[in-house]
């Protein structure tokens, strides 16, 4: 036979959840500024790797440079230059890291951007 949850209990359960949403929430915030930051890097220096993106993201951003270059390149904005570079992040002990450019889908969403900001301007 299960127990019953106490009033305390549930509550507990419902705060616990409700902190779950919220690093969830902060976690896709997180990777979409990310996902920016790789493409903004592209376009101004027309490739990007890791050891680019830890040096102009924010540390909490650095957990979330992985998942953004991998739904960028499964979306096919980015792809795969054949190019690598050893890691400069001591943690990672100079292992081998891609480095990445705008595919044409990437450019054409680049130049959808500028034509929107000179309408505006």
């Amino acid at each position: 036979m299960t127990r019953r949850l106490t009033p305390a209990e549930r509550l507990a359960s419902v705060a616990k959840d409700q902190l779950l949403d919220d690093i969830v929430k902060q976690s896709e915030w997180s990777q979409f500024l990310v996902e920016q930051a790789v493409f903004a890097f592209c376009l101004a220096n027309g490739t990007v790797s890791a050891n680019d993106l830890r040096e102009v993201v924010p540390e909490l951003g650095h957990g979330f440079i992985g998942a953004a270059i991998n739904s960028m390149r499964t979306a096919r904005i980015i792809a795969h230059t054949g190019k690598v570079v050893p890691s400069t992040s001591e943690a990672t002990h100079g292992h081998r890291l891609a480095v990445w450019e705008l595919t044409d889908k990437g450019r054409a969403i680049a130049a959808r951007r500028a034509a929107r900001r000179e309408q505006a301007a």
